[in-house]
């Protein structure tokens, strides 16, 4: 839903990361190309910007 500030394993700030992360991905470059200009190098780090589904906009439909 909401990217998480920072990782839930190793405590390392990650979410100022995920827009250009995300800018990146969608313009066409591969992901691991993106992470590692990045700098995130720790799996759980990575995991934490590969995995994120972005569900807000359907959930906001729902609120009250």
């Amino acid at each position: 839903m909401i990217i998480p500030v920072r990782c839930f394993t190793c405590g390392t700030p990650i979410g100022s990361q995920y827009e250009e992360f995300k800018r990146r991905v969608e313009s066409g470059e591969e992901e691991k190309k993106v992470l590692d200009e990045l700098g995130i190098t720790r799996y759980c780090c990575r995991r934490m910007l590969l995995s994120q589904v972005d569900l807000l906009d359907e959930v906001s439909a729902f609120e009250a």
